[in-house]
């Protein structure tokens, strides 16, 4: 079978994207988050990727390729931009960072192709993502794996697996001002901020 990176962003996304991945593919996930904050909630998030590859009984069909927290990383890659809504430039740009390192190991250990859990969130653009993908993969001479994972129920699978196997899932999608926009949104709303088994990824 053809090998493929494939960028994870967490577990929930990753659940059902690795459940149909493997049937076509040598899979092997990137954990490369430098966008989560903080460093506890990217070695959570981490943690229970690799806790779902084994319960869903993957362990001997997914490699795991992993970077430690890289925080500095995405702060360089968004400076100028800490003040954009959510879903604006601020996002595009930790979708390139992300997925730029993704393409340079694609190439460096001769993987076939490299793709992103990223499109399985109906939160996520996933046209943009793929875009982004395909002008990576240009221009590092590897070969991009266009996907909208949302789709053929995709979103609602991984939620049905998340709570099969009691996966963690977050309540925002990773860096400080997206948690920041949670808790802000939770207090008008007179939440406390917590973990929840169905929250937003």
């Amino acid at each position: 079978m053809p090998r493929v990176l494939l960028h994870c962003c967490c577990a929930p996304c990753a659940s059902s994207v690795l459940e149909y991945l493997t049937q076509y593919f040598q899979v092997t996930v990137l954990w490369y988050n430098p966008n989560l904050y903080p460093q506890a909630e990217f070695d959570r998030r981490f943690k229970a990727l690799v806790e779902l590859i084994e319960k869903m009984g993957l362990a001997d069909k997914v490699d795991i390729l992993a970077e430690p927290w890289k925080n500095q990383d995405y702060l360089r890659r968004i400076k100028g931009l800490e003040d954009e809504p959510e879903h604006g430039l601020r996002c595009t740009e930790c979708f390139r960072l992300r997925l730029l390192e993704t393409a340079r190991l694609c190439k460096h250990y001769g993987y076939d192709y490299f793709c992103s859990t990223l499109t399985l969130s109906r939160h996520k653009n996933a046209e943009l993502i793929n875009d982004i993908g395909e002008e990576l993969a240009r221009a590092s001479g590897t070969s991009w794996l266009p996907s909208d994972f949302k789709k053929r129920d995709g979103e609602n699978r991984s939620i049905e697996l998340c709570e099969e196997h009691n996966i963690y899932r977050q309540l925002y999608c990773g860096c400080e001002y997206s948690m920041r926009r949670r808790i802000e949104v939770g207090e008008s709303m007179g939440q406390t901020p917590g973990e929840s088994t169905g929250g937003a990824v």
